[in-house]
């Protein structure tokens, strides 16, 4: 698997994260990333009080194809810290539903726009050309980074998240 090299993706201290496509090897350390995510971090990921990273997203990972199902992973030694992953869209192939999941002692460090960039720029050679995201409205700081990296996207409120279309022409960090 190919390694990526963090630091010409932004001007921030990762020197020591590498970020590779997911593998089925990477099950069981991403099942431990549980240990360093907060009932809150869970919550804002998966929309429920799970109290680990659930099995079954851990199958969904281990069907990615690289190509309508991607998967990046972050790496801080031989732990996962970060999952990047898109799901393209059936009825519309030119989008994918975007997801991401950072460690708590790794948020707001940067990790997450890398991985976004990374996965934005993979999913552009494979014809996608915009993301769709879910975000719990209790999620400040991915709002932010969403509001940031596109400034004109506009959600639309369903319950308790925000949905947005994010287009790739225009993802945070290029």
């Amino acid at each position: 698997m190919k390694q990526l090299d963090v630091r010409t993706a932004a001007h921030i201290d990762l020197d020591d994260v590498r970020i590779r496509p997911y593998g089925i090897t990477d099950r069981d350390r991403v099942h431990r990333m549980s240990e360093q995510l907060s009932s809150a971090s869970l919550y804002t990921r998966f929309f429920s009080g799970t109290p680990r990273i659930p099995d079954h997203y851990l199958g969904l990972l281990d069907n990615v194809d690289h190509w309508d199902r991607d998967a990046l992973v972050a790496l801080d030694g031989d732990e996962v810290i970060g999952t990047a992953e898109y799901i393209r869209n059936r009825k519309r192939p030119w989008c994918a539903d975007l997801a991401l999941l950072i460690t708590d002692p790794w948020q707001r460090r940067g990790l997450g726009s890398v991985l976004v960039t990374y996965l934005a720029r993979l999913a552009e050679r494979r014809g996608i050309t915009e993301f769709d995201a879910d975000v719990v409205l209790t999620n400040r700081p991915a709002l932010h980074f969403i509001h940031h990296g596109w400034p004109t996207a506009h959600p639309t409120r369903d319950g308790n998240a925000a949905h947005f279309h994010l287009p790739l022409t225009s993802a945070p960090i290029r």
